[in-house]
């Protein structure tokens, strides 16, 4: 009479095997995060095309910016240099000026990149009424626990118009991925920060007094000021 075979099952050599690959690949995940978390890598500046960075010349042109582009691609202590037409003189007038400042998420980026002391370490966001940043921020190496790790911060602010006034509230703000407590904001999170200190003399006031219209959409920013 035969006997039945056993069914086929995994040996012990087999489970064992299995358990290591499962530490090995828990130790890795363990790793990744604490690098990501405690070593964040920097940001990845944004390069305009050519068309965008004549684009955003044109712009800034308007706004008064001293020096050309190609000044701008030069050491820091040449970049300010004022042109001949900078300085040719001219009679004041308002006469034909535009009121609007209108930027792209892109031109935003593109001009913090080409800042040295911000170029990896702070990125700006535009969705719909939104406007968030992040920064990373190097902690001194005698701190404590943390020293010489790199922070990475997140904050988020709601940017638009309604009644008309601008609203600014206060979405939040997180350290390494943890919001902090309304209690650690001064108690500002979610307030609208215009209704709250714009009756009153002093920054809100001023800028609810000065601005027109805004908005902000997935990756633009549209600001119009009064007279």
């Amino acid at each position: 009479m035969e006997t039945p075979q056993g069914k086929p099952g995994l040996s012990a050599a087999k489970v064992v095997g299995i358990v290591i690959a499962a530490m090995l690949l828990t130790m890795a995940g363990t790793l990744l995060l604490i690098k990501i978390w405690l070593f964040p890598g920097p940001f990845e500046p944004v390069v305009l095309s050519k068309a965008e960075e004549q684009q955003l010349e044109r712009k800034l042109e308007r706004f008064g910016q001293i020096g050309g582009r190609s000044q701008r691609t030069q050491p820091d202590r040449q970049r300010e240099l004022p042109t001949a037409e900078d300085l040719k003189p001219e009679p004041y007038s308002e006469e034909g000026a535009s009121r609007e400042i209108r930027l792209s998420e892109r031109e935003i980026n593109g001009m913090i990149a080409q800042n040295t002391d911000l170029a990896q370490k702070m990125v700006v966001d535009f969705a719909n009424d939104l406007v968030s940043l992040k920064l990373l921020i190097p902690v001194d190496p005698d701190f404590p626990f943390m020293g010489g790790k790199v922070l990475k911060v997140k904050a988020g602010a709601e940017l638009a118009f309604r009644g008309d006034r601008p609203v600014v509230i206060l979405r939040g703000i997180s350290v390494m991925g943890v919001p902090l407590p309304s209690a650690w904001l001064g108690g500002l999170k979610n307030i609208d920060l215009i209704q709250e200190f714009g009756a009153d003399p002093g920054f809100w006031k001023g800028f609810a007094d000065g601005v027109a219209a805004i908005e902000v959409r997935d990756g633009s920013l549209r600001v119009t000021l009064k007279e």
